[in-house]
C-alpha cells in the first residue's frame, strides 16, 4: 500500500513540477506547444517554442538539488531526442527550426522552501 502511495505522490509531485516548469518558460516569453508529448520512444514533458527555436524540455524533481541534476541519464537524453525527431516528423512545420534541450529541475531546500534551476541547452545531440 505505501509503495501505490509513494508513486501516487512522485506522479503528482511531477505534474506540479511540469505546471510550474510552464509557468517559468511563459514568465521567459516561449510558447508551450505541448505538455506530456507522448512516442513509441516514450514521453517529453515540455515542447516549446521562442523565435525560431523548438525547445525540448525534461522536467525533474527530487529532494537534493544533486538528484534532480544528474537524474538526466544518457539512456533519458536518446529517448528524448528520439521522441523529439518524432514531434518533428508529425509537425514539419518546425522543421527549418534550431532544437535545443533543456533541464528544468526542482529540489527542497534546507529551509523547506523549492528550488529550481532551468539548464538551457542541457546537452547536443549524439552526447
Amino acid at each position: 500500500m505505501s509503495e501505490e502511495l509513494n508513486a501516487q505522490s512522485s506522479y503528482y509531485k511531477g505534474l506540479w513540477a511540469e505546471a510550474k516548469a510552464a509557468g517559468q518558460l511563459r514568465l521567459k516569453g516561449y510558447k508551450i506547444l505541448a505538455k506530456r508529448y507522448k512516442t513509441s520512444f516514450g514521453e517529453i514533458d515540455l515542447i516549446a517554442q521562442k523565435a525560431k527555436q523548438i525547445v525540448f524540455v525534461e522536467v525533474k524533481i527530487r529532494a537534493r538539488r544533486e538528484d534532480a541534476l544528474y537524474a538526466i541519464t544518457p539512456r533519458n537524453r536518446r529517448r528524448v531526442e528520439q521522441a523529439a525527431l518524432d514531434f518533428i516528423a508529425h509537425n514539419p512545420s518546425f522543421s527549418d527550426y534550431e532544437m535545443r534541450f533543456d533541464v528544468i529541475a526542482f529540489s527542497r531546500e534546507k529551509n523547506g522552501g523549492i528550488w529550481a534551476e532551468h539548464l538551457d541547452n542541457a546537452w547536443e545531440v549524439g552526447a
